[in-house]
């Protein structure tokens, strides 16, 4: 149903029509194309070049400023401005941006900008205004625009349909991987750091040759990230490998250090790399706070003496102090380590977006360069073909000049004569007549004859090579160790900046400042906010919460306790009671606190006693008995205790309180088994607890069998003591619940 308005008074425009429609469709379809436009215009990159619209653009109008490496740069404000006038229609603040962080040195491995004038620093300064600033590509970005003109990528009309555009860039350099990406689309996200050139270029060669190499393989030459800022990187291995084989995981990175000696026995600390993306400025604020709050008990000054260098002092409290000691509690209290996602979500060349192994990510940047291939070399082939046949009709008029130029001078139309009378092809004739006089003298025989012969040979090769793959490969291996060649390890750009070593075995060790033992009750939001009161005993409704939130885990410790956590992830956390946040407010996000996915939940949380034991379970129905000292983690990433499959989590965690075990799973089916069937591990998949058919595991508890089996109904306790038909041995399906069990399938 439609209806238009009337037209309006003086105007020539016809009259608006208006739809009627439901507003849910309207919403739903304007939102689904901005969400579109997000993904593949503005934040994930194209796994081809690396690179996102706007980086895309910027390179292509500064070549076509003339801004090559060895030209004179131009004002940022020429480029920006070009740049949104053509090709981006976007504000000029956010190209700037771009552009300030293709040029600099601590964001980009490999800038694709020189900068003249100031573009921000380390510190977190930002950059001078663009009529301040220069601009021009670096070589890096020359062989990223390889070929640009030679018809090796598709073009697209702008914005306005005014000129074009490239689709993607040549990429005679494997950006993606080289210089990482970053970016937040609708409903997905990219987190690529950057690597080692000379590294992709070995794992690529040996790609090319192994086409079917597996990650482990391929991890022996890309050992891991290389960052513009150094830093050492502790990962394990196997970690490293996984990461790469599923496209998503984490690196820490640690600060580069060094033990200065003094006089009089006396030491400092030199900070000389910092990890990548780390403001030198606000990590020496947190320092300072933490040394003003009086949680770095070893530390007793820190100093910035940096130049063009990173320079930070540390300054202990006494000269007996362990460096590795010290260094260690700052590195758990602040950003002098940091863990860097990795998340391989990125376009193919097709537009869709998803998440590749490392060997898909290489695999699409060869394809694509074997396509570049092809089309500069049906490119020159043309070339050449228009070329040798512009030489066999010079030679024609070089063997008949006389009569050529009689021709000339006689005819009206001599075009058509000259092609009469000497067989020549239209382009021949036109060539001939546009000829200058000048140039008719210079024709010779040899000379033409040297250069048909020249051009015939390469007009061969090209043709070989469009009908040789094998030969396609070759040429493109051959590229690939030239570019290593250029930015091999033995060069200033090309040299590993990250250095791979073991994770710490000193974590434990740290010196803390002696904690007053005081009473608190710890309080875990079911939207995840957590906090310390004061006190014992205190009353439930005294203990508020945000709007639409409630209580999860409430129970009573003290300062000098700790607390675990254990996540869906099958990690547990260990929290230190007095670095909880305060009970003023609502508390400070869990997920602040620890690095925990934004996919994956708190499912328990206790106190730390040495001696208790828990039992973890996942969705699958395999689970075992863990004791709690194996659970404690130093880090904030947690610990791994149980294995899950592919797309398993971790579903159920209780004390272990009795001799006898009870699992019910989503098919509402319960069993009873005794205790001693579990098996006690550290570490593992655990194995089967309960069988399902169709269902998964959905609560499990401990009990002893002469107090019976209880569980939660609304707000009352209900047990039941007679077992008989539900009890039986590990790994059975076990029968219904009895009457009035909650159907939650829960037992509390």
């Amino acid at each position: 149903m439609s209806r238009t308005t009337t037209k309006t008074k003086g105007s020539d425009l016809p009259p608006m029509p208006i739809l009627d429609t439901k507003l849910y469709d309207a919403l739903s379809g304007r939102y689904l194309s901005y969400a579109l436009s997000t993904i593949m215009a503005r934040s994930l990159p194209d796994a081809r070049d690396g690179m996102k619209p706007v980086h895309r653009r910027l390179l292509f109008a500064m070549t076509e400023l003339k801004l090559a490496p060895n030209l004179p740069p131009k004002k940022c404000a020429r480029v920006v401005g070009d740049v949104i006038g053509k090709y981006h229609p976007h504000g000029d603040s956010s190209v700037y941006d771009a552009l300030v962080r293709l040029a600099q040195d601590f964001n980009q491995r490999y800038p694709l900008i020189e900068g003249q004038g100031n573009f921000g620093n380390i510190d977190g300064d930002s950059a001078a205004a663009m009529r301040y600033t220069e601009a021009r590509l670096t070589e890096v970005a020359r062989l990223l625009l390889d070929g640009i003109d030679e018809d090796a990528v598709d073009l697209r009309e702008t914005y306005d349909g005014s000129g074009r555009e490239p689709v993607v860039l040549p990429a005679a350099f494997p950006n993606l991987l080289a210089n990482g990406a970053a970016g937040i689309a609708v409903g997905m996200a990219t987190s690529i750091p950057p690597h080692n050139v000379a590294e992709l270029c070995d794992a690529m060669r040996y790609l090319i040759k192994t086409p079917n190499a597996g990650i482990e393989k391929l991890v022996d030459f890309v050992s891991g990230p290389d960052f513009p800022t150094g830093g050492i990187m502790i990962e394990p291995h196997a970690s490293i490998v996984e990461a790469y084989k599923t496209g998503r995981g984490g690196f820490r990175l640690r600060a580069r250090w060094e033990k200065e000696e003094m006089k009089g026995g006396a030491w400092q600390i030199i900070v000389t790399e910092i990890p990548y993306q780390v403001q030198k400025s606000r990590l020496i604020e947190k320092i300072a706070d933490l040394l003003t709050n009086r949680k770095l008990a070893l530390l007793d000054d820190i100093r910035d003496e940096s130049a063009d260098d990173i320079r930070l002092v540390l300054v202990p409290k006494s000269r007996n102090v362990d460096p590795a000691i010290l260094m260690e509690s700052l590195f758990r209290q602040s950003d002098l380590e940091v863990r860097i996602p990795l998340n391989l979500n990125i376009l193919d060349k097709d537009g869709v977006p998803q998440v590749m192994d490392l060997r898909g990510a290489m695999r699409c940047y060869l394809d694509h360069r074997q396509e570049v291939l092809v089309r500069r070399s049906r490119f020159r082939l043309s070339k050449i073909e228009e070329r040798l046949e512009m030489l066999a009709g010079y030679l024609i008029a070089y063997l008949n000049l006389d009569k050529v130029i009689k021709i000339i001078r006689t005819e009206d139309e001599p075009k058509p004569v000259l092609i009469k009378a000497f067989a020549l092809t239209d382009n021949q004739a036109e060539a001939i007549l546009n000829m200058r006089l000048r140039s008719l003298r210079k024709l010779e025989e040899m000379e033409i004859k040297g250069e048909q012969k020249e051009l015939s040979g390469k007009q061969s090769e090209l043709k070989k090579l469009l009908k040789d793959e094998d030969l396609r490969w070759q040429h493109i291996d051959a590229e690939l160790q030239e570019l290593k060649k250029t930015f091999g390890k033995n060069t200033k750009l090309g040299a590993r900046r990250t250095q791979l070593a073991d994770a710490p075995t000193i974590a434990d060790a740290v010196f803390e400042e002696p904690i007053v033992r005081e009473p608190i009750t710890v309080a875990l939001s079911d939207k995840g906010w957590l906090r310390a009161l004061r006190g014992h005993e205190l009353s439930r409704d005294s203990i508020k919460y945000k709007e639409g939130d409630e209580e999860r885990f409430l129970f009573e410790v003290e300062t000098t306790d700790k607390i675990l956590l254990f996540a869906t992830n099958g990690r547990f956390y260990t929290l230190a009671c007095d670095k909880l946040p305060n009970g003023r407010g609502f508390g400070e996000p869990v997920r602040l606190m620890i690095d925990l996915p934004q996919d994956v939940e708190i499912l328990g949380m206790t106190k730390y006693e040495a001696g208790d034991k828990f039992i973890v379970a996942s969705n699958d129905g395999h689970g075992f008995i863990v004791k709690s000292e194996d659970v404690l983690a130093y880090t904030k990433n947690g610990k791994q205790i149980l294995v899950l499959g592919d797309k398993g989590k971790a579903a159920s965690f209780a004390h272990l309180e009795g001799n006898q075990i009870a699992v019910i799973g989503t098919n509402r089916r319960l069993l009873i088994f005794p205790a001693d069937q579990l098996p006690e591990m550290a570490r593992g998949k655990g194995v089967i607890v309960q069988k399902y058919k169709d269902g998964e595991l959905s609560d499990i508890k401990s009990f002893n069998l002469a107090d019976g089996l209880s569980w939660g109904s609304g707000t009352a306790t209900r047990t039941h003591s007679d077992l008989r038909l539900w009890r039986g041995d590990r790994a059975q399906a076990g029968r219904l619940p009895p009457d009035g069990f909650a159907r939650s399938n829960r037992f509390s």
